[in-house]
């Protein structure tokens, strides 16, 4: 289902496979054509993570200057080689997509399946969903051409270094001497104070 927006001069036209994946702050979708610079002004982006390894087009990087909006690109092979889908690549367009200071984030490859799948089900997988949510989530984005070795490598990534990276942000932005991190089980584990008046 296509998702298009009225403005007062015509339509906003979302690209290829556009799908929100964080209210107000996340997006995915393939790569975004010319006729959908204005639908992406509306989402007053921060950011965008390419997944794709050709040069960006020239006026794609014109719209973003134009925007003040930052491009990160990882460029990853489109290929059905599961070796293509690198880790490291993965992980370090997830190190970009979880620091809120990125947000709002488009993130796209050539068709919005495979690629940026991938790193969706990752972000899914820290986010802590069941396995076969994410593998749902997948599937469904990439119909009927959804790969047996994306699946694999959704499996089998290891989210742990995301979550040490995001702690090492906090720690930085806020600095230790205002406020110290409380881990899930820290605060489950303390009583909960009370006031009397």
């Amino acid at each position: 289902m296509e998702l298009i927006l009225q403005e007062d001069d015509g339509m906003l036209v979302p690209p290829t496979n556009f799908s929100i994946v964080e209210d107000n702050c996340i997006y995915r979708s393939g790569f975004p054509q010319p006729s959908n610079f204005p639908f992406l002004q509306s989402l007053n982006l921060s950011s965008i993570i390419c997944l794709c390894p050709e040069p960006y087009p020239e006026e794609n990087l014109e719209f973003l200057r134009f925007n003040n909006i930052k491009l990160f690109q990882f460029g990853m092979d489109g290929t059905k080689e599961a070796s293509a889908m690198s880790r490291s690549a993965i992980t370090e367009a997830l190190k970009v997509l979880t620091d809120v200071r990125n947000h709002p984030v488009l993130i796209h490859c050539k068709r919005g399946k495979h690629r940026t799948g991938c790193i969706v089900g990752c972000l899914r997988k820290w986010q802590s969903w069941c396995l076969s949510s994410v593998m749902e989530e997948y599937k469904h984005f990439a119909g009927t051409k959804w790969r047996e070795s994306d699946l694999k490598f959704l499996e089998t990534y290891d989210c742990s270094c995301i979550r040490h990276c995001l702690e090492s942000i906090i720690y930085t932005c806020y600095g230790s001497t205002k406020r110290r991190l409380l881990y899930r089980e820290e605060i489950l584990q303390k009583p909960l104070m009370t006031s009397v008046l």
